[in-house]
């Protein structure tokens, strides 16, 4: 008797479907023709099974019409290692190694939409290779606060910048046959009791803050499955909420996709039925029979969804519309005809992820040049910290992954400054990585505080490297950080090693914020992110100043945490009141409430040095008047007058002037990414629509412009601005 493994029985299972509809038509109306048609052979169980897992991570299928299943997997930064198939430990499989990118928050520093299209195209072979129908991201959440524990997962505090990273990655994902599957829709800003909390917003805040970038997902790279969150809105779970689904998501903006589940976060089988959810995962998958508590017939979408339909309480209407909207995204990857095979761990995809460093790499100091530092000079490099060697793919909760390889801060150094003699200290020790608990380090951190400051006294330089990491209560699904300052007492190291040896150099690792008091005290600072497998040599060619650092921040640092408009005001808007959490700052989010409200940040959003210098001159709009739909283009010269090749982002910013409603003082309208030669000058334009200065009026509900004068600012940072320009938006054409 042959028998096969699990990994054996997935790959033959797809296969075997995947070329027994070799034959099918490819237009649309011939998909829904045939969807139409299947609909009518499926009896009522394959189809309630459908709209439910089977197991950790898929959907089964309808193997007597030839029907694969629908194979899920964890993302967004890369395809995760195999899951078991009924528990979450790992199936220990020995050829699931994958390349790690870097996390969102880099991509979003990046401000290049075409970074994030190759970024999507990598990360989508990857999934197609390991023959996953649907990753399990993007992430658009905004970032509210610097405490959440998963901003790192998502792209920053803008929507606009958000929008338009997100379009380009899932179109480059879904070009593989791959479902990207956005999420977590919506509001899930915040880990703490993320399970239960109920986020109460205006509803300005809701469509000018927290939906554009799931709406841009859905209206223009037309995403094929949206995860919901786990968290209740104005009292319905997201997961079922009548509001954002329904009305939003499905009728304002036609999705013809899949809602899934977050794993576990469906509530009640009227509302799931009703509501819009299409497929539950992750409710209770603890056992493969019926006599488990735990059976998957026992969803939300199963046993109870049955009897509804059976009673008449739910038209059978409805289960017919999710199973729909479930084989179209089955004709769409698992039944995708013109699927390849993908590939895996390529140096083209190490490329593309040392690439997405390189140009997400933020300079955020830079006293007296010090860097880059030159690696001709025979110079003796301090390297202190723990996150110079620890591994960043672990931990963090879902997006975890098992890198071929990853190659670590040290590893980098080393590798590239070979003239230099390098010595390490681990300076502090953050534990091992936990998902649900912080256990002890386990070493004496006074011990490697002396031993680290030893090492200073006699090196040149110093480049210390900490920040966050992923475990539980930092960087890390399942709870939010508890204070804004570094961990493992790190800013007293810092200031201490400062006393010792004043070339000092700093590279924060996190996909957040950190207090920097102590930068007083250093020379430069890196804001190096989570790089994935190529870590060590992105920032080595940072460091080295072999790539002109060239990524903008794309959330506000605040000086101290109370500066934070999340923090501002009392404990009910953040972290909650143990029930509800309300969004008092409304739409004034991260550099809108900082300009707004005269709040100095340490570092603002758009922010980050070059080792060049850059000149934006000549700045002007097309004209002085404007109607409703017209192109505003603003033209602008940038010169490069450094030493060095490097590349700017020039950012366009309106405000509107003595509005009738609240409104910020500038918002992101447009952005460009140059790279100039040394001397090089260069005329650009940045066009928008003056639709895209509208409000959502509440009383209305529509999208309003507002007639009047407008403020153009252009610059290279929220709060550097070169020139504001003055025009006015009328209903005549002048």
């Amino acid at each position: 008797m042959i028998r096969f493994s699990n990994k054996a029985i997935y790959f033959l299972t797809t296969v075997v479907c995947f070329c027994s509809f070799q034959v099918l038509g490819q237009t649309n109306e011939q998909i829904e023709d045939k969807i139409n048609s299947i609909i009518h052979q499926l009896t009522f169980d394959e189809k309630v099974a459908m709209c439910h897992a089977q197991s950790k991570f898929s959907v089964p299928g309808v193997g007597r019409l030839g029907i694969p299943e629908l194979l899920m997997s964890d993302g967004p930064h890369g395809v995760r290692a195999e899951i078991n198939w009924d528990d979450w430990g790992y199936a220990g499989w020995t050829n699931d190694s994958i390349t790690a990118f870097p996390s969102l928050t880099c991509l979003a520093a990046s401000f290049n939409p075409e970074v994030a299209g190759e970024y999507g195209k990598a990360v989508g072979e990857e999934a197609l290779y390991r023959r996953k129908d649907v990753l399990l991201g993007p992430g658009v959440n905004i970032y509210r606060t610097p405490l959440n524990g998963r901003n790192f997962e998502y792209m920053g505090e803008d929507p606009y910048l958000s929008s338009k990273l997100v379009v380009p990655y899932i179109k480059a994902l879904q070009s593989n046959g791959v479902a990207a599957c956005l999420k977590h829709y919506v509001a899930n800003n915040q880990e703490h009791q993320r399970m239960s909390v109920d986020v109460e917003m205006s509803e300005r805040a809701l469509r000018e803050i927290y939906l554009p970038a799931f709406k841009a997902a859905v209206q223009e790279a037309n995403v094929w499955s949206i995860m919901s969150a786990y968290n209740q809105f104005r009292g319905q779970y997201c997961s079922h909420n009548e509001y954002l689904v329904n009305d939003i998501l499905k009728g304002e903006w036609g999705f013809d996709g899949a809602l899934v589940t977050d794993w576990g976060a469906a509530h009640n089988s009227k509302q799931a039925a009703l509501y819009g959810l299409d497929i539950e995962m992750g409710t209770g998958t603890n056992g493969l029979t019926y006599s488990e508590v735990d059976h998957y017939e026992n969803y939300f979408l199963a046993g109870p969804f049955k009897e509804l339909l059976k009673k008449g309480e739910v038209p059978e209407s409805v289960l017919d519309d999710k199973v729909k909207r479930i084989l179209r995204l089955m004709f769409r990857t698992s039944m995708n005809k013109n699927r390849a095979y993908g590939s895996i761990n390529s140096q083209e995809h190490l490329d593309v992820a040392r690439k997405i460093g390189q140009e997400g790499i933020v300079l955020l100091q830079n006293e007296k040049n010090f860097f880059p530092i030159s690696t001709s000079a025979k110079l003796h490099i301090a390297v202190i910290g723990d996150n110079a060697t620890r591994m960043m793919t672990k931990g963090g909760g879902s997006s975890e992954l098992k890198p071929e390889h990853e190659i670590s801060p040290l590893e980098g150094i080393k590798e590239r400054f070979t003239n230099a003699k390098i010595s390490y200290a681990m300076g502090y020790s953050a534990g091992p990585p936990m998902y649900d608990k912080v256990l002890p380090a386990p070493h004496d951190q006074d011990s490697l505080h002396q031993a680290a400051i030893a090492l200073a006294k006699v090196a040149d330089i110093v480049l210390f490297v900490g920040g966050l990491n992923k475990n539980h209560h930092q960087d890390c699904e399942g709870g939010d950080r508890l204070a804004y300052e570094l961990p493992y007492q790190q800013a007293q190291l810092i200031n201490e090693i400062a006393k010792v040896n004043e070339q000092l150099g700093v590279v924060i690792i996190s996909g957040n914020a950190v207090k920097t008091d102590w930068s007083k005290n250093v020379k430069g600072i890196l804001q190096g992110w989570y790089l994935g497998s190529e870590t060590g040599h992105a920032l080595a060619d940072i460091i080295s100043g072999d790539v002109n650092p060239s990524g903008k921040l794309p959330f506000t640092f605040p000086v101290k945490l109370e500066d934070n408009p999340a923090h501002h005001f009392d404990k009910r808007a953040y972290p909650g009141d143990g029930t509800t959490v309300e969004y008092k700052e409304g739409i004034l989010v991260g550099y809108r409430w900082y300009d707004t409200k005269k709040i100095t940040p340490k570092y603002a959003f758009g922010y980050g040095l070059s080792y060049t210098s850059f000149d934006i001159t000549d700045i002007e709009a097309n004209k002085k008047s404007f109607t409703s739909s017209e192109s505003i283009s603003i033209t602008c010269s940038l010169s490069n007058i450094g030493d060095v090749a490097g590349s700017e982002v020039v950012q366009v910013y309106v405000g509107k002037a003595k509005s009738s409603v609240e409104r910020s003082e500038k918002e992101l309208k447009a952005f460009k990414k140059v790279k100039l030669s040394k001397g090089e000058n260069q005329k650009i334009e940045l066009a928008f629509s003056t639709d895209d200065l509208k409000y959502y009026d509440t009383k209305q509900k529509a999208w309003v412009l507002e007639e009047g004068d407008y403020n153009i600012y252009v610059g290279n940072a929220s709060n550097n601005i070169k020139r504001k320009l003055k025009v006015r938006i009328t209903d005549r054409i002048n």
